[in-house]
């Protein structure tokens, strides 16, 4: 059997141009400057939604239709993606979203923050609206960024450079916990948004100085949708294997969305809420290293297998890091889950990268997108009312804790622990009866190139020593 060719490119995609890494390096720190900017007034709008009206609906109302817009606009932006140079994709993406922040800033100039902060009034959701357009479409970057990794970055080095986009954005994260709460705090919203726009259109500025060297797209008919559903589905499903790759790191999402609706009141109970701050900043480091330790290692031979190996990992820790109600525990486990992220993300960009070709990538990221965006917001609206409602109160009484005393402790949390359990547990199973499907194998020697290894009509393929 034949040693894959680790150095097979898409297709279409053009040999990467000398010194392609160092512009992947200024794109990535442009991209991250804009993620940080958007992020930072995003959960600062958040921050001072709630503090000045105390409205829990407000907050998830504005939250939860910031994750469901991603999902809604993935493929939109994928297309785009597909459709028109990197750069210029950048600077539309930068520059619709400089223009959201300034209309922002001149409605905050114009009406009373009473007025902003009426719930039932028309310009408290302009205002809100126009901030989250900004911030929705500053995520088309994103879908880009993982494009210019094929167009820059030789394949050996794919999972590297993922692994620095997964550092970007645990910075963004770790940034965004400790200083959007400070800003608004300490400086009000007012300045909050200033600093936003110098800083978006700063990166702006910067990206104008870039070059991506690419060739003007092909366009493919006269006319195309704008959404092209069509597009991204025979995408996805030319690379066999990769639509079971998709709807895994959905169902990855959908656990996720657990510790999405729960995270934050568990480490509510637990901690002042200045404290909690402090705490996701600090455990967001763990995004940081993660990124840096694949920018560093890679991902192996086989990037599945190992994405595999790494959510049983997480399912086991998110089943006991609230397994007793200590805070060590916690923090500790929340910072090796968010190591792990990274690595995570970075497979299964890795795998699309090298299967797909490049003038499809950008649907299929997209596509990818829109699929994993929608599941964790879809969890977290089912899980939290159930937890509310059901297994906290059965947790806290007399029969709840005789039965399950012995396995989870005392505390006043038991039920969010009992959630959590469940759920890293249905993670674990869900990535060990994945190594047991045709997919599984069928993506894997796709990605390895290794054409002596065939799918039979039993489903088995031939697996060198390592996979």
């Amino acid at each position: 059997m034949s040693a894959p060719d680790e150095t097979a490119t898409p297709v279409d995609a053009p040999a990467p141009p000398v010194g392609g890494m160092r512009t992947f390096r200024q794109i990535l720190v442009n991209t991250a400057i804009a993620n940080v900017t958007t992020s930072y007034l995003w959960f600062a709008l958040t921050f001072w939604v709630y503090l000045e009206t105390r409205s829990v609906l407000a907050t998830g109302i504005v939250g939860g239709a910031y994750m469901l817009l991603v999902a809604a606009f993935s493929m939109v932006f994928g297309t785009i993606v597909d459709r028109h140079r990197k750069h210029l994709v950048m600077l539309f993406a930068g520059s619709v979203t400089l223009v959201a922040f300034g209309i922002a800033g001149v409605i905050y100039l114009l009406f009373p923050e009473s007025t902003l902060l009426n719930i039932g009034g028309p310009m408290f959701w302009a205002f809100s609206g126009i901030i989250l357009f900004g911030a929705v479409i500053e995520n088309m970057r994103n879908i880009a960024l993982s494009t210019t990794v094929t167009l820059l970055v030789p394949t050996e080095r794919h999972a590297n450079a993922n692994g620095l986009v997964g550092t970007v954005q645990g910075l963004a994260f770790m940034v965004t916990s400790v200083f959007s709460g400070l800003s608004i705090g300490l400086l009000g919203m007012g300045w909050t948004l200033v600093i936003a726009l110098v800083i978006t259109a700063g990166a702006l500025v910067h990206l104008l100085t870039l070059r991506i060297p690419e060739d003007k797209p092909e366009q493919q008919g006269t006319r195309s949708p704008l959404i092209d559903l069509r597009g991204s589905i025979t995408a996805v499903r030319a690379a066999t294997g990769l639509f079971a790759l998709i709807i895994f790191s959905t169902f990855n999402n959908l656990i996720g969305g657990v510790y999405i609706a729960l995270m934050d009141p568990y480490g509510l109970e637990m901690f002042p809420v200045e404290v909690w701050g402090i705490v996701l900043g600090i455990t967001s480091t763990g995004f940081i290293l993660g990124g840096l330790l694949i920018a560093r290692f890679g991902l192996g031979r086989n990037p599945i297998r190992t994405m595999l190996l790494l959510v049983i990992v997480m399912g086991i820790l998110g089943a006991l890091f609230t397994i007793r109600e200590w805070w060590w525990l916690y923090a500790l486990g929340i910072w090796i889950y968010m190591m792990l992220i990274p690595a995570v993300e970075a497979a299964e960009q890795t795998v699309i990268q090298k299967v797909v070709p490049f003038r499809t990538q950008g649907r299929v990221f997209g596509f990818a997108a829109a699929f994993e965006s929608a599941a964790a917001p879809i969890t977290a609206f089912m899980i939290a009312p159930i937890a509310e409602f059901i297994i906290i109160p059965f947790m806290n009484s007399r029969a709840g804790q005789q039965n399950l005393g012995w396995l989870l402790g005392e505390g006043q949390a038991r039920g969010i622990a009992l959630v959590f359990l469940v759920a890293g547990l249905l993670m674990v199973m869900a990535a060990i009866a994945a190594f047991f499907t045709r997919s599984y194998r069928t993506i894997s020697a796709q990605y390895l190139d290794d054409g002596a290894a065939e799918v039979s009509d039993l489903g088995t393929v031939p697996v060198t020593a390592g996979d």
